[in-house]
């Protein structure tokens, strides 16, 4: 990456740690330049991007100082507190009633849990997947049944290593999408009856898939800023047989959280001593705001007890289907499991995607997208800090393309949704990522899609909108 990405990110961290408070000088471009060894132009180009980002402001011939919060801007939520209890699951038709209009183009998308496709490369993925079909070998079909397509398996454990994730070929599964590799190492590590513990909130697709399998759900009070908590987490092994654990450690859907490294580690561990495996849900991993990658848990496993569940579908090709798990010591199991369910994943969707790695242009599309979502971060951020009521609280995510928001006291998150989807804007309330139904303050949240296309003149005025149905306790027309 370059120079001055480094740069903005590690100084980006000493913000967000306080190592820089706000009103403090940062250091002149000449000493920066003499400090780290780099031109003017990385310096200059790392203050840019820190100031767009919102975390410095430029003073003329004063330099450049770490932006003091504004007065009433919005504070951080909290972690909400989860129930110790396991949960019987019901969340499927709370799911379909609130979701179903995301679908419609006249609905302003901010509920959706997909990005914009206009974000993404489609054309050229299509040229690549004709190429590879016209050169595909017959036999190849029948050679890469159920662990999927050799090259495309080559191609992610390569790009695992370059990250710093040690990860062999054959204990790779290709998927049909991220969920399908979810749900596999669900139903292979558990049967009907068993405690899975969650983060709270936590994808409602996780609740969905518990729901499915008649398993029940033990909730982990998760921090928005980072994540699930490993002291909290042993607490509830010594009072629960966990059959699993599913967690998101990069930008948890949908509070954004990222877990430290540290607790990653503290956490593989801690679950190896227990010999609770671990499905790492990390689609969003490849969306970071900074200059790295985030590592996810599995870098840290030595006992192969992660199964590390991704997929292209939210970094490169929405609708192409195509996801993995990296499955350590459990890959033959979920092989034979993937045999007796789906069998295998489309060959097209596969070849297409192993083309254009093969071309090289992933991490320049990588690149471009992610300053497309940092940019749009930024500016829902500042939307609902404009127009949402005094008392709102906002996460400040480090990467994904969700907000959450934490309505003032007395708000009520699904009572929103429901005059806002008459207006046409969607929106994803509470209430849909937690198996209990949460706290007082849990029904309170929401979240937003910044995804969505570059542009969208819809934003604004929906944001406005929403703010005042905020104010007025979601009565419209006020």
């Amino acid at each position: 990456m370059p120079l001055y990405t480094d740069l903005a990110d590690e100084l980006a961290d000493a913000i967000r740690r306080g190592a820089l408070r706000p009103g403090e000088r940062l250091p002149s471009v000449r000493q920066a330049c003499a400090s780290r060894q780099v031109s003017a132009a990385t310096v200059f180009q790392a203050y840019d991007l820190l100031e767009s980002r919102g975390l410095i402001e430029s003073r003329p011939r004063s330099g450049f100082f770490v932006r003091a919060a504004r007065a009433g801007s919005a504070a951080e939520p909290q972690a909400a507190p989860a129930s110790p209890e396991a949960t019987e699951v019901s969340i499927g038709d709370l799911v379909m009633q609130v979701l179903g209009s995301t679908r419609d183009r006249d609905v302003v998308p901010l509920g959706s849990a997909f990005p914009s496709p206009r974000l993404f490369p489609l054309r050229e993925l299509a040229r690549c997947g004709a190429r590879a079909l016209r050169a595909l070998d017959p036999d190849r079909l029948l050679e890469d049944l159920s662990a999927g397509n050799e090259r495309l398996r080559h191609q992610i454990a390569r790009r695992q290593a370059l990250a710093g994730i040690a990860v062999d070929p054959d204990e790779i599964v290709i998927t049909h999408g991220a969920m399908e590799a979810l749900d596999l190492s669900l139903r292979l590590l558990t049967r009907p009856g068993d405690i899975v513990a969650v983060e709270s909130p936590t994808f409602y697709a996780a609740l969905q898939a518990l729901e499915r399998h008649g398993l029940r759900a033990v909730e982990l009070p998760t921090d928005p800023r980072d994540g699930v908590d490993p002291d909290a987490l042993a607490r509830v092994l010594e009072r629960h047989r966990v059959a699993a654990c599913w967690l998101m450690p990069n930008f948890q859907n949908p509070l954004g959280s990222l877990m430290p490294e540290e607790r990653k580690r503290a956490l593989v561990a801690l679950l190896a001593r227990h010999g609770v495996p671990l499905v790492e849900d990390d689609v969003y991993g490849e969306l970071h705001h900074g200059s790295r990658r985030p590592l996810p848990a599995k870098a840290f496993d030595a006992a192969g007890e992660v199964l590390h569940c991704t997929s292209f579908s939210k970094c490169l090709a929405p609708g192409y289907r195509v996801g993995w798990v990296a499955a350590g010591r459990h890959a033959p199991g979920l092989r034979r499991l993937k045999t007796l369910t789906s069998l295998a994943t489309a060959v097209p969707s596969q070849l297409a995607i192993a083309e254009y790695l093969a071309q090289g242009g992933f991490d320049r599309h990588l690149r471009g997208l992610r300053r497309q979502l940092t940019a749009q971060q930024a500016r829902l951020h500042a939307l609902v800090e404009a127009h949402f009521p005094v008392g709102t609280r906002l996460a400040r995510p480090q990467g994904g393309y969700f907000l959450w928001v934490e309505l003032p006291e007395g708000g009520d998150s699904l009572a929103l949704q429901a005059r806002a989807a008459a207006l046409g804007i969607s929106l994803a309330p509470g209430a849909l990522f937690s198996a209990s139904g949460g706290d007082r303050r849990l029904r309170r949240g929401l979240r937003l899609n910044f995804g969505h296309a570059p542009g969208d003149a819809r934003i604004e005025p929906a944001l406005a909108a929403l703010g005042r149905l905020a104010a007025a306790g979601g009565t419209p027309g006020t």
